[in-house]
């Protein structure tokens, strides 16, 4: 097993829970007692807002991490969760693709940064709503890649698009990187629709398809505008205790044994 355990968590839709993932499953494996850092990769900085880090909190961002002017242990900054750690977003980062783009061995610029990532760490890159340049250098980067799926009726189309990426990087630079998995996310089994695209994506993806499903829950949608995870905002909701059930799963499928119950 690596060192360090990267994963990247990506889907071009946006609006999809991607980033309310990236910020929960950070929480929920930080609070089993894992050394987790978040990277906010997405120049919306919605993670970095989501885990309360302020504007003036962020002295080094991604941006800085990506063009070598800061090393990691620099631009991750402590976040009020213990054992969680964030490199910080600005709208900055927006004009990485453009600015980077004549960069030599521009594709790996992430991965040489995060290679002196502390042994054992878990670390989460939320990527952009795009499958551009940054969302390359995350996979290029990472083990594996978590797709948030929402449960609608387009969820299914733009995924082969997204695996596709994940072929072509395969294939190159990054012969290692596999599917860590698919999260069904945002569903509500009141709607026939939500069971119907569960039903779909289980039988298109198989076991690619964690067997836990984050609910459609009010308490997961308020929590960002407290700067907190679920978890912390309300540790007894449904979206709490789902995140709570995912991370177990997730670390399973990375063979890691929570250090706390």
């Amino acid at each position: 097993m690596p060192e360090q355990h990267i994963v990247a968590i990506a889907n071009q839709k946006g609006g999809v829970g991607k980033t309310t993932t990236a910020v929960n499953l950070g929480a929920a494996l930080a609070q089993a007692g894992h050394q987790t850092i978040l990277v906010d990769l997405d120049p919306q900085g919605n993670a970095s807002t989501g885990l309360g880090i302020t504007a003036d909190q962020r002295t080094h961002t991604v941006y800085e991490l990506l063009t070598g002017e800061v090393d990691l242990q620099t631009a991750a900054v402590e976040t009020d969760i213990h054992n969680l750690r964030l490199v910080p977003s600005t709208p900055d980062l927006a004009s990485a693709d453009v600015q980077l783009a004549q960069t030599p061995d521009r594709t790996r610029l992430l991965a040489k940064q995060l290679a002196d990532a502390p042994d054992g760490s878990i670390i989460l890159i939320d990527c952009p709503p795009a499958l551009g340049l940054l969302t390359v250098n995350a996979m290029v980067a990472s083990s594996s890649v978590l797709v948030p799926l929402q449960a609608e009726f387009y969820a299914l189309e733009g995924l082969s698009q997204l695996l596709g990426t994940v072929r072509q990087v395969r294939q190159g630079p990054n012969p290692r990187l596999r599917i860590n998995g698919i999260l069904l996310t945002m569903s509500d089994y009141r709607n026939n629709l939500s069971q119907q695209v569960e039903a779909d994506a289980r039988e298109t993806l198989g076991d690619l398809v964690y067997p836990t499903v984050i609910p459609r829950n009010v308490r997961v949608s308020e929590a960002p505008s407290h700067a907190q995870p679920v978890l912390v905002y309300d540790p007894l909701s449904k979206g709490s205790t789902a995140y709570r059930q995912f991370a177990t799963e997730f670390t399973a499928r990375l063979k890691l044994v929570p250090e706390i119950a």
